[in-house]
């Protein structure tokens, strides 16, 4: 007799599967009204699993193997319903129920608008299936179909070299990643006997000492989520896809670049257990951001500056998971897609911006020594924060040093917002700063509560925590010494070349060209890459 749990979880398991199949079949009979009626209804049955999950906890439903695989396990169609599963797909169902919405006006008039929507409701169901499989293999073949259906919608212009180009690059940049993560795939099969991610993880965690196969798997999976999430020197697509359609670079920016964060975060066990691959995220994610936001001081374009804004936002995320702050790293992960979202499909608004701004008073320029007298406050306020919430600073030196780094953040506020304002709103805006540092801690120990991942902070290695400290404190006093100083020595030979992005994707650039030339039907796609920036 069939109990009425089973029943529970055969109604989780069949809400889960319902929001792939609706975006797959909403790509298979493509049409605005279809489309929008089926990812409502996708949105519905995630916010559903999420209550579910509140009132009955997590939920691994196992499925009988597809394509058996010896001792290396099985590609399995199982599903997970875990609080960073559930509130991924939460976040994928909720933005593409927006941009589908979004792109039906955006694109009206289109005669290609059949061709669109079916390659994004490809995307919407790839993307959904990452995130709710509990099966390795599952995962890598989704993340694949993920990016094949991206790649339609971004060479959607087909007439437009500068959209093949940048496709092209992050074409192989893909490709490159799939190989990385395929070979890790099978890797961690051999060494765990099974690709069921609750499984091998289990199992993981009993080893005393990882085999060098299961370590060099590791290796090759950040290497792959490095890849994906655009980082130096592989960056250039992310910032030359501005040719596709708005709605396309929303769905990119704030959901598909994102994968390589929840990749890390779902194997966060494993991650956590190789100081090499944790070390490679610290300092290939801190330079990253650290460039990335030197670079956005040069442009003036507004999609251009949310593109450099995202890698930047990639690299702190994929440094967080080095660390081992995955608590953090999936808080960055959903607050960072709501608001690139947001800024992509408000980009329109950016003139009318640009005239506010223009009408407002001038800010009092801010000097080297009240910037350092902003960063010191900063870092007095958070300390406190840390104190008040009961953070020991010798147990978990990460946590700390990602404070620092807000910190920094908060010298902005009170520096140049403060002189604006001036009076006692100056009070109001240091208190609303202090807030800021106590909500860092509060929301950090909210989610730490929430999402099962392993506590490993004590992980970090002293270098990693050094160098971060160091990248970003030097990225604090040149952003100062640029801004104290536009028009100085300093400032006048450094433009150049963060205009140009330390000219890395240009080296990228001729390497794929080599390897792999883009077919492009234009003669002026001939052109230098420079000129599609």
């Amino acid at each position: 007799m069939v109990s009425s749990i089973d029943y529970l979880q055969s109604l989780r398991g069949a809400l889960l599967f319902a929001v792939p199949l609706l975006c797959a079949f909403a790509a298979f009979f493509p049409g605005w009204r279809v489309a929008r009626a089926c990812t409502a209804l996708a949105l519905g049955f995630a916010v559903a699993s999420l209550m579910l999950l509140a009132l009955v906890g997590p939920l691994v439903l196992p499925a009988t193997s597809v394509v058996p695989f010896g001792e290396a396990g099985a590609l399995a169609l199982s599903v997970r319903a875990d609080a960073l599963g559930c509130a991924v797909l939460l976040l994928v169902s909720f933005i593409g129920w927006v941009i589908t919405r979004y792109s039906q006006a955006y694109m009206s008039g289109d005669p290609g608008q059949a061709r669109y929507t079916r390659w994004l409701m490809a995307t919407l169901a790839a993307v959904s299936v990452v995130v709710i499989t509990n099966n390795l293999a599952v995962l890598a073949l989704a993340w694949l179909a993920t990016s094949v259906a991206l790649h339609q919608l971004l060479t959607y212009f087909s007439d437009r070299p500068a959209a093949l180009i940048a496709a092209h690059k992050k074409f192989l940049a893909s490709r490159l990643g799939d190989v990385c993560l395929f070979t890790g795939v099978v890797l961690i099969g051999l060494s765990l006997g099974s690709l069921e991610i609750d499984q091998l993880l289990a199992k993981a965690q009993s080893l005393a000492v990882f085999p060098p196969a299961l370590q060099v798997a590791v290796v090759l999976i950040v290497i792959s989520a490095l890849l994906k999430c655009a980082q130096l020197p592989v960056h250039g697509w992310l910032i030359q896809v501005m040719e596709a359609p708005t709605p396309v670079s929303a769905l990119l920016h704030a959901g598909i670049v994102n994968l390589g964060g929840f990749l890390l975060i779902r194997l966060s066990p494993l991650v956590s257990e190789v100081g090499g691959a944790q070390t490679l995220l610290v300092v290939v994610g801190s330079v990253t951001a650290a460039v990335a936001a030197l670079v956005m001081m040069t442009r003036i374009s507004v999609k251009v500056m949310l593109a450099w804004s995202t890698c930047a936002q990639m690299g702190f995320m994929l440094m967080q998971c080095g660390l081992g702050a995955y608590d953090l790293a999936l808080l960055h992960l959903l607050a960072h897609s709501l608001y690139k979202a947001h800024a992509f499909l408000a980009a329109g608004g950016a003139v009318e911006q640009v005239r506010l701004k223009a009408m407002s008073p001038l800010q009092a320029e801010v000097g080297l020594g009240m910037a350092a007298v902003g960063a010191i406050s900063g870092l007095v306020m958070v300390v406190a924060a840390g104190l008040l919430w009961g953070v020991k600073i010798d147990q978990f030196p990460a946590l700390w040093a990602l404070a620092a780094i807000v910190s920094l953040a908060l010298a902005p506020l009170l520096t140049a917002q403060a002189l604006r304002i001036g009076g006692w709103w100056s009070l109001a805006l240091m208190l609303g700063a202090f807030g800021v540092a106590m909500a860092y801690f509060g929301l950090h120990h909210m989610v730490s509560l929430w999402v099962e991942i392993p506590k490993a902070h004590l992980s970090a290695h002293a270098f990693d925590i050094a160098w971060v400290l160091l990248c970003f404190a030097l990225l604090f006093a040149m952003q100062s010494l640029i801004r104290a100083r536009p028009h100085g020595r300093i400032a006048s030979g450094l433009y150049p070349w963060f205009y140009a992005g330390l000219y890395l994707d240009e080296w990228f650039t001729r390497i794929t060209f080599r390897l792999w030339p883009a077919r492009l039907s234009s003669p002026v796609a001939t052109a230098s890459p420079e000129a599609y920036k």
